[in-house]
């Protein structure tokens, strides 16, 4: 049953078409816990790609997960048969966060009655309930995913809560990782100097490697996590430290959840795995660059944002379109050094 703006009341089976991005999939379970919140005893489903499986199933709100194994940005027709067959019939309600017209084809190709999500990329068909994104309103990435749970009128208003992601800890699991990577009992600051978007977002390792040294003279253990693309950059902070791990390609992104939830604080660019450690209650202490604080920010209390806020930030472009990424190079390691020792 449809109230007057077309949003379905009570949908009993809800299927989510998730966003591509590990930070973007933390922040989606703001949605998740929306929907959970407002319609009891509701099945939530998550179709998205396989690699994050393991973050969505340290969350209680997921019921299921149907997984796509699709390239990003390809097409991937029979992979998305396949998934639409396999949830034909069991959803009544579906949620397209992304905006792109492949992200709306397994609820269509489901025959899912209701589909919701932004215009975009010519999905007229795609979608029977089409909003327009008004980026004054919804200003910020998990503002765009929890309205989409909501009815039209009461997104357009903007002022609904959100509320932030908390990821499961698996203790078994953390203390096998202490053991395999032979941790020490120091207490653990995290370091993640990746950003999948681009040197623009990246504070420089050698300030990161000048941090690491300081903390680990002051009787910490630096933990630096990342994927492989990090291996190098981990090498790099770590060089000639004791207590400093490269811990980079190493792990699981499951494993990932539990080594940050163990740090007591971390240091990070905005990027992904920001995420993830403040939705595990690490201390976040939140590097910006070329992107916005305003836009992306760690949903949770305990983070604090190293923002300069240049004349020429935030540019959102890839690299420095003037070419001395000062938004980076003039924030200092004194300055997240001061701010650590005050967070304790």
């Amino acid at each position: 049953m449809a109230d007057p703006s077309g949003a379905v009341r009570n949908p009993g089976r809800i299927l989510v078409v998730g966003p591509s991005w590990v930070g973007d999939m933390v922040m989606a379970q703001s949605l998740l816990m929306t929907l959970k919140q407002r319609h009891p005893g509701c099945r939530v489903g998550v179709v998205a790609p396989a690699w994050s499986q393991p973050i969505l199933e340290r969350m209680e709100e997921v019921d299921e997960v149907v997984p796509l194994d699709v390239g990003h940005g390809q097409v991937g027709w029979s992979v998305r048969h396949a998934a639409a067959r396999g949830v034909r019939g069991r959803y009544d309600h579906a949620i397209v966060l992304p905006r792109s017209w492949k992200s709306a084809l397994v609820p269509f190709m489901a025959r899912i009655p209701h589909r919701v999500g932004f215009l975009g990329e010519q999905r007229l068909v795609l979608l029977n309930e089409r909003r327009r994104l008004d980026k004054t309103v919804l200003n910020q990435t998990v503002k765009r995913f929890v309205s989409l749970g909501l009815s039209e009128e009461e997104a357009a208003e903007g002022n609904f809560a959100i509320p932030r992601p908390r990821l499961r800890v698996d203790p078994d699991n953390l203390v096998e990782l202490r053991l395999r990577y032979e941790l020490s009992s120091r207490p653990a600051i995290g370091m993640m100097p990746g950003a999948e978007y681009g040197p623009a977002k990246q504070w420089p390792l050698q300030y990161f490697h000048e941090l690491a040294a300081a903390l680990v003279t002051e009787g910490y253990e630096v933990r630096v996590l990342g994927g492989g693309k990090d291996v190098a950059a981990g090498e790099a902070i770590c060089q000639d430290l004791p207590h400093a791990v490269n811990l980079c390609g190493k792990t699981r992104l499951a494993d990932a959840v539990d080594l940050l939830a163990d740090c007591q604080q971390v240091v990070t660019n905005d990027s992904g795995l920001m995420h993830v450690a403040a939705a595990v209650g690490s201390r976040v202490h939140a590097i910006y660059g070329s992107s916005s604080p305003d836009y992306t920010p760690p949903l949770t209390a305990n983070a604090e944002i190293h923002y300069l806020g240049l004349t020429c930030s935030p540019c959102f472009e890839r690299n420095c379109p003037l070419g001395h990424t000062n938004c980076l190079n003039t924030l200092m390691p004194e300055r997240v050094l001061n701010a650590i020792h005050a967070a304790k």
